[in-house]
């Protein structure tokens, strides 16, 4: 259903220029820059290319979990306010990031630009990473593990409201509801994409942040602004990585709990290390693979990737069984192993110790 110009939400797109971008071959991605598995992402910006706001982002569970038809209206009446402003003069001219072309990501150009193929948003920040792996720059924390959920901060938001909390819990008690985000930092934000994109930002060995909310008048108290600093949880920036398209990914097919220390005590394991119980075996651990029939025939064989089972406790990879990062198995094979390598695990079976092979298999999808 199209928006009529008649209802509030079409007067305001009236006010606006709609461009659709549907190749990025020729877009300066330093500017337009997000985390490109959104499924919908807008930018609100001047004809100078001054970007006011992002409106999108998404966590797991869902695409669209903070989006919806209010906010975008809002977002919209935001982005004119900010550009009033911005003619004003009470809005300062944004910096430009340095400019970034497809075509200068070597991998791009030669596997999707030199085709003549559709230069795609997921395209760009998988051949990316890629291209960073083979610089040896690649920093899979930051890099793969991309829009920290705000959740794990204890933030909910009501929505259609935008930016405005609709309950807290665990770190962030000086929050209320009610209250309406306006930093992250020292940066300015007007939408859901905007708090998003700069929490990306955050060095992710950082272990706090600071909020600046605006809060309403309550009782005998007048309307405010407050700062409030969150401590941030232990790996506060882990993502689930199910929904990406991420090649530089090792897909290892299986899950594990990271042990306590009493557990680890119990099987006489390193109390720092990273032994885990593997709790489930995904049904991609048996993959398929092409051999010899008979008379020259192809046949599809069954290979297993791995023969972990699910009870298994896994205290070593490659003889490391310690990591600064990783509390789990699973966990330091996707950070320090390259996707598609082949890792022995350390495992204790029924009190036995044995080792175990691992063919970590490397993604691939449409190009």
């Amino acid at each position: 259903m199209r928006t009529q110009k008649s209802t509030k939400r079409g007067e305001l797109m009236s006010q606006f220029v709609c461009a659709r971008i549907t190749s990025l071959a020729g877009i300066d991605v330093g500017l337009f820059e997000f985390d490109r598995h959104n499924a919908l992402y807008f930018f609100v910006l001047n004809a100078d290319e001054e970007i006011y706001l992002r409106y999108g982002g998404r966590d797991s569970r869902s695409a669209t979990t903070y989006l919806d038809l209010d906010s975008l209206e809002l977002a919209l009446q935001q982005g004119l306010e900010a550009h009033k402003q911005r003619k004003s003069g009470e809005k300062s001219k944004v910096e430009r990031p340095a400019r970034l072309l497809p075509r200068e990501i070597d991998l791009l150009k030669q596997r999707t630009i030199a085709r003549g193929r559709c230069v795609e948003c997921h395209l760009i920040d998988d051949y990316r990473t890629q291209q960073l792996e083979i610089d040896g720059k690649l920093d899979k924390i930051k890099d793969m593990f991309r829009s920290p959920d705000i959740k794990t901060l204890g933030i909910h938001l009501d929505v259609p409201r935008g930016l405005v909390i609709a309950r807290t819990e665990g770190p962030t008690s000086e929050l209320r509801k009610g209250d309406r985000i306006v930093k992250i930092g020292d940066q300015s934000v007007l939408t859901f994409g905007d708090l998003q994109f700069y929490y990306d930002k955050t060095p992710r060995d950082a272990k706090q942040i600071r909020l600046t909310v605006e809060r309403e008048a309550a009782g005998d108290e007048k309307a405010k602004v407050v700062e409030v600093e969150i401590t941030l949880s232990h790996q506060w920036w882990r993502t689930d990585l199910g929904f990406r398209n991420w090649t530089i990914e090792p897909l290892v097919y299986f899950r594990s709990r990271a042990l306590t220390k009493k557990e680890k005590q119990k099987h006489g394991l390193e109390a720092h290390g990273f032994a885990s119980e593997v709790t489930s075996i995904s049904s991609g651990s048996r993959r398929g693979r092409r051999g010899r029939g008979g008379r020259g025939g192809r046949r599809r064989e069954s290979v297993k990737v791995h023969d972990l089972r699910v009870g298994d406790i896994a205290y070593s990879v490659d003889g490391v069984e310690t990591d600064p990062v990783a509390d789990s198995a699973d966990l330091f094979i996707i950070l320090r192993k390259k996707s598609g390598s082949r890792v022995t695990v350390g495992v204790l079976r029924q009190g036995a110790k044995l080792d175990v092979e691992v063919r970590t298999q490397r993604r691939s999808f449409r190009k």
